[in-house]
């Protein structure tokens, strides 16, 4: 636990008592230390997105509630592990997370606490506009263009005309998002 805040010790603790591991787990992953999060917090994560019995809602607002915070840093990390469990959790957080009439509404976070917090803000409203933009991809188009199959016999190679110009335009919006926080 070393390099954790207060805070953080503090909130770990409070989840630990009412039980909610999945909660404690997302406060594990978003401290307030300047490093990515653990793997082993991402790991547990991920195994809780193909549990039946876990509530894909709850583990999803817990995240989205991190990033209110105003701290850079678990704002970052909050951003870094939903787009870890989009990539690698179950299908079913991508489905719920483009349900969502609202993601991230990041457009004005500012950290003005540290001149490196002031510096990474603009990353920080960039990195969420691409996440909103993927479950919005996702809510039109059903189906995760990073994980299409690629190659001569792949998924857009073999797509009708009509379809194919439908698909275009939404992933044209994706890849612009992802090209403009570089």
């Amino acid at each position: 636990m070393s390099g954790q805040s207060l805070t953080d010790r503090i909130a770990a603790a409070q989840h630990s008592m009412t039980g909610s591991a999945i909660s404690k787990a997302v406060c594990k992953a978003t401290t307030h230390e300047v490093s990515g999060p653990k793997k082993k917090h991402l790991d547990y994560l991920i195994h809780c997105t193909n549990e039946l019995n876990v509530s894909i809602p709850h583990l999803a607002d817990t995240l989205l509630e991190r990033t209110t915070s105003n701290s850079w840093i678990v704002v970052f990390k909050a951003l870094i592990t939903t787009h870890h469990l989009m990539m690698y959790g179950s299908e079913r957080l991508m489905q719920y997370l483009a349900s969502r009439n609202t993601l991230f509404n990041l457009n004005n976070f500012l950290d003005k606490a540290a001149l490196q917090g002031y510096n990474m803000s603009t990353f920080i409203r960039r990195y969420s506009r691409y996440l909103n933009e993927k479950a919005m991809s996702y809510r039109l188009a059903a189906v995760d263009f990073t994980k299409m199959k690629r190659g001569a016999d792949g998924v857009m190679r073999t797509m009708n005309t009509e379809k194919l110009i439908k698909t275009l335009p939404i992933i044209q919006n994706q890849l612009d998002a992802l090209l403009d926080f570089q």
